[in-house]
Order: structure tokens, then C-alpha cells, then sequence
């Protein structure tokens, strides 16, 4: 294998402008054939991309929700997995102008957990329902002493109960570290490593980023090399929608993936699709002139689903009810539940804005969302099986790709979702969740049908944490 390159050469600025350039008005024909390549699941090139990106006519970009929508099921069911973020410190050092977190912000209440408030926090999400965090710290570990916290907060995720409820698969969102680290890290046992360069317009990056490691473009840019490097290989990556043009973002990304792909045989395990919000001490919302409109924020999804089918796609808690509901309609594979941004924020069953990230857009229950999911026809999915069994990376795409992953998600999803029913659920979202069980079942096929009903009748029984 290649050594590490210590610039991110993959990022080629002139390719993208002068492929946005080259397509301001393509001709319906054009799209139509984009359109017909993306219903066989194969991705799209990066001209294709770049065509879809100027698709202005409301006709075609129906279609283009529609498509989305068809392939995401066709791959990975009617399932929507959820997750809560954790946060367990918001102290950092570096100075990112749109961040509440920056290391000059003297409005932003800095807290960093204990462990046993980080035991107390995860009691709360257990009782929510959820099997799986995403672990959350600012960047404040310039020595191995904090890397230690962080190694310890995972341990304690992994070892706190609550009923019959525990944390089945911790994610983590922390910020780059060295090939060793990353390999102490992975030993913790976590699941996705997850971190987003923010924006791949260096010219951008450096006026946002202006102290600190994360100053470093290309120490980030190529975080996910080292991760992978170190046997990581279920990595989350995302631009934070807002800080630039979005449609130079988006292209940006996908020549990351493809590197990723070419230099070691798989890509990204998940996109993250975050868009700028408000934060404490800062008002770079209110002056970006890049600001992502809603009507551009699900096309971008919708894209980004047919270009990379087999990835699944992460919805915040950063938007609205109305707009994650849209957004699951067209692609969107995981989101975030019952969200508090600020550490501590969930034994205080409220959201401090003073010590969040940044503002959060959907406050209601877990309960609540689990209903309207289930409402539209979607499963909530608890689901952590593939991690445990080793379906990561390239094993993951080995059975995603021809079609194989069904006869897993569907039955996982049903298992850990009656779970919830049975733990959880209030009566209306008991009783909304039975009658989508029963009209799941009643669509799959027969080999699906086989592995699912004994699973869902061993959890019905008192079973838990049953899984294929």
C-alpha cells in the first residue's frame, strides 16, 4: 500500500469549477439517461452529478425525489435507523467562526462530563429506547491524558444498563488523530468513525479556520486515509452545507469518495448531511452568502443517494420536523432522535443553548418521531447486527451490492423495533407500530418471512438482542 499523502491532492478545484461551468442547462434528454443509469444502483460519474446538480425544471426533479426514494428501498428496505448524539465536552481548541465551540467564545458555558454523568446521560437514552450514540467531544485533547477520557467515556457507554435497555454500538465524532491513535481507538470497539471537513474550499477553509489543529486543511482532509489505515473501516464523512457553495461541496465530496475507493477498495459507510444553523457567539448564519435553501437541501440528497446507492445517509436533528420528513422520502437511511447538543443536556431533559454546538430543529420526544415514522409507512430500526458480525466496509458492500442485505435489515429491523414496542412504546405509538409490523410481514418474501417471525416471536417472548 501507498504511504499516506500529506496533501490532500485528491480535492482538484479547477475540475469542479470547470465541470459546474460546462452545465448550466441540460437538455431533458440528458437527464432522462442519468436518470435511467441511476435506477440500476451503480452510482453516477462526476459529470452526472454535475448535470444533476444545474436539473432546474420541477417536473424532472420530481422525478428525481421519486428515483431516490425507489433505490433507497430497493437496497435497504423500508427502514429508518435511529440514533441519539452524545455529547461529553464542548471545550476545544481550535477557532472555527461558525462554531459555539470555538476556543475564544466567552458566551458558550464550556462543560466537560464526568464519567459518571456520562453513565447518567446514557441511563436517559437507554430509557428513550435507543441502542446506539454517537459519541461527540470538541477538539481539547493535545495529549494522550485526553485521549484517555475519551477512550474511558466509550467504556462507560458500553457498560451502563437500564432495564433491558444498554448501548449495543457507540460512533464516535471526534476530531482527526494519528494512525496510532486511530488504532487505539478502534480497540475501544467502536462502530463508524465519523468527521466532516467542513468545507474542501481551501480558500474558505482557511478564512473559517483561523486557530488551532483544525486550521490545517490538510490534516483533516485526510483524516480518513489515516482512520482507514489504521483498520477503520466504517468511516462517516460530510461537508457542513452553508460555509460554501454547495454545489462545489457536493463535487468535492465525491472525488473524496472515489479516493477513498481507489485506495482501499471501499468508501465512505456513511454521508452526513448537516446544514449550517445558529450558534451561541457568533452570527455567521446570518452573514454567509451561502446559505442552502430547502428546495436545493433535498436535492442535494436526492443526489447524493443515486451517486453512492450502496452509502447509507444521515438526517440531523439541526431541521425542522417538516424538512426531515421530506428528507426521508428520498434517501435519507439513518437520523438522530430525541437530540439534546449540549453535554448533560439529556438528565436535564432540556437543551442549553449557552453550551450546545448549535440550535437544534427537532425538539420533539423519540416517542413522538417513532409514531410519525411508522406513520409514513417507514420502520424504526434499532439495528446494530452488521458492526457486531463484522458486515463493515467491503463485506458490507460484498452483500449490499447484489441485493443480499435485505434478508438481514428488514429482520433486524422488525426484531429491535418490537423491541422498542414492547419496552418503549406509549399506547398510540404501540398501537401505530403494531398495524406497520403486521403490514411489513405481510410484503415480505418468503425467505425474509422465515427469518423474521421467529426472531420477532423470541423478543414478544421476553427475548432481547436478537439478530441475523
Amino acid at each position: 500500500m501507498a504511504a499516506l499523502a500529506e496533501e490532500a491532492t485528491y480535492v482538484n478545484e479547477q475540475a469542479i469549477i470547470d465541470c459546474l461551468d460546462h452545465t448550466i442547462q441540460p437538455e431533458p434528454a440528458r437527464i432522462r439517461a442519468i436518470f435511467a443509469k441511476a435506477r440500476e444502483m451503480q452510482g453516477l460519474t462526476f459529470d452526472e452529478v454535475a448535470t444533476l446538480i444545474a436539473l432546474q425544471d420541477r417536473e424532472l426533479t420530481e422525478e428525481l425525489f421519486s428515483i431516490a426514494r425507489a433505490v433507497k428501498e430497493e437496497i435497504y428496505g423500508s427502514r429508518l435507523v435511529l440514533f441519539a448524539p452524545l455529547y461529553i465536552s464542548n471545550r476545544c481548541t481550535n477557532e472555527c467562526s461558525y462554531c459555539a465551540y470555538r476556543a475564544s467564545n466567552r458566551e458558550l458555558h464550556r462543560i466537560t462530563l464526568t464519567q459518571e454523568q456520562i453513565a447518567a446521560e446514557i441511563k436517559v437514552i437507554v430509557k428513550q429506547g435507543h441502542k446506539r450514540v454517537l459519541v461527540v467531544a470538541g477538539e481539547s485533547y493535545p495529549n494522550s491524558n485526553s485521549l484517555e477520557y475519551v477512550y474511558k467515556a466509550i467504556e462507560t457507554v458500553y457498560a451502563t444498563r437500564s432495564g433491558n435497555g444498554e448501548i449495543r454500538r457507540a460512533n464516535v465524532n471526534i476530531a482527526p488523530l494519528t494512525v496510532e491513535d486511530f488504532r487505539h481507538l478502534k480497540a475501544t470497539g467502536i462502530g463508524t468513525y465519523q468527521c466532516f471537513q467542513e468545507t474542501y474550499h481551501r480558500p474558505t477553509y482557511a478564512k473559517v479556520h483561523t486557530h488551532g489543529r483544525k486550521a490545517d486543511y490538510d490534516w483533516r482532509a485526510t483524516v480518513m486515509d489515516r482512520a482507514m489505515e489504521a483498520g477503520i473501516d466504517d468511516v462517516g464523512i460530510g461537508p457542513l452545507f452553508g460555509i460554501y457553495d454547495w454545489r462545489y461541496e457536493l463535487l468535492a465530496m465525491l472525488q473524496h469518495i472515489h479516493h477513498l475507493e481507489e485506495r482501499f477498495g471501499c468508501g465512505p459507510h456513511t454521508i452526513s448531511v448537516p446544514r449550517l444553523e445558529p450558534a451561541a457567539g457568533t452570527d455567521f448564519t446570518a452573514t454567509t452568502p451561502w446559505t442552502v435553501s430547502d428546495a436545493d437541501f433535498l436535492k442535494l440528497i436526492a443526489i447524493i443517494r443515486l451517486a453512492v446507492p450502496y452509502t447509507g445517509m444521515i438526517m440531523s436533528t439541526r431541521e425542522s420536523a417538516e424538512v426531515r420528513r421530506k428528507s426521508f422520502q428520498m434517501g435519507i437511511s439513518q437520523t438522530s432522535a430525541g437530540s439534546r447538543t449540549d453535554p448533560g443536556g439529556y438528565e436535564l431533559a432540556q437543551g442549553d443553548f449557552n453550551s450546545s454546538q448549535f440550535a437544534v430543529g427537532e425538539t420533539r420526544p423519540i416517542d413522538e418521531i417513532v409514531r410519525e415514522i411508522a406513520e409514513m409507512g417507514f420502520t424504526p430500526s434499532f439495528c446494530t447486527a452488521c458492526y457486531r458480525l463484522g458486515r463493515t466496509g467491503t463485506d458490507f458492500m460484498d452483500i449490499a451490492k447484489p441485493g443480499e442485505i435485505k434478508y438481514h435489515c428488514e429482520p433486524n429491523a422488525l426484531s429491535t423495533f418490537t423491541e422498542y414496542l414492547e419496552d418503549y412504546a406509549s399506547p398510540a405509538t404501540k398501537a401505530v407500530g403494531e398495524r406497520l409490523m403486521l403490514y411489513r410481514i405481510q410484503q415480505m418474501d418468503a425467505k425474509q418471512k422465515r427469518i423474521a417471525t421467529p426472531m420477532i416471536q423470541a423478543v414478544r417472548a421476553g427475548k432481547r438482542d436478537v439478530f441475523v
